[in-house]
């Protein structure tokens, strides 16, 4: 079997020194590839934090992640940089485009992660990446002059444009309208199912967790046992 996209294998973490608070409690999770998934949860059960260690921009206090079949703690901070930009795609409930670059400039970055200069082919390839979701005709637009889900569709090919095998999506519906986080997450599935990504959705809304193809419960930071 292919190594699976993620795995977290007895994560625990913990915060403070003189006051330890722990978090998370031993959390064993796997994500295969093309799965699309939703994380849910009450306010406070560790959603944030394990998409954080997941996302690779905090450690574990133990156990181990393995993203794309490398075990990250094992990884200095400029190797899991290099992990970051290639194995993983991220978008956020706020969009975190930068308003003075056009859309096809913010998509750039992505690909900039990890090289000295912006070049031609990164360009034409961002431009793809803004056609595949509809906005081939506004790559040199402000993204202040979009419209939310326009940012949001701006993000998706941001998190897209190198094809990494995850895609990490905290509320990336959740200051839409109801019709905007429709498309939104359309087009997020469709991105599945053609390309194989998988994603990991954190999501507050049953609608949207309803429509995964697996849910996954974290509460008081351990994973709910699936209803039998």
């Amino acid at each position: 079997m292919p190594d699976p996209v993620l795995e977290l294998r007895g994560v625990i973490k913990e915060f403070g020194d003189a006051v330890v608070t722990r978090v998370l409690h031993g959390i064993d999770l796997r994500l295969e590839q093309g799965e699309f998934a939703a994380l849910i949860g009450p306010s406070g059960s560790g959603k944030s934090t394990l998409l954080n260690l997941v996302g690779l921009l905090d450690r574990p206090t133990a156990g181990q992640v393995w993203v794309h079949g490398e075990r990250t703690d094992q990884l200095d901070d400029d190797e899991l940089t290099r992990l970051r930009a290639r194995s993983l795609g991220f978008v956020f409930q706020f969009h975190h485009l930068v308003g003075a670059l056009s859309a096809v400039e913010n998509v750039m970055m992505a690909l900039a992660a990890d090289q000295p200069r912006l070049t031609r082919e990164m360009r034409q390839r961002s431009v793809a990446a803004l056609a595949e979701v509809g906005l081939a005709d506004r790559a040199d637009e402000d993204p202040r002059r979009l419209s939310g889900g326009q940012q949001q569709r701006v993000a998706i090919a941001r998190a897209l444009v190198r094809r990494p095998p995850l895609i990490l999506a905290d509320e990336p519906t959740g200051n839409l309208d109801t019709r905007s986080a429709d498309d939104v997450f359309t087009l997020m599935r469709r991105f599945n199912h053609e390309t194989g990504i998988a994603f990991l959705i954190v999501t507050h809304d049953p609608r949207i967790a309803s429509r995964c193809d697996r849910t996954i419960e974290l509460i008081d930071g351990r994973i709910a046992p699936r209803p039998t």
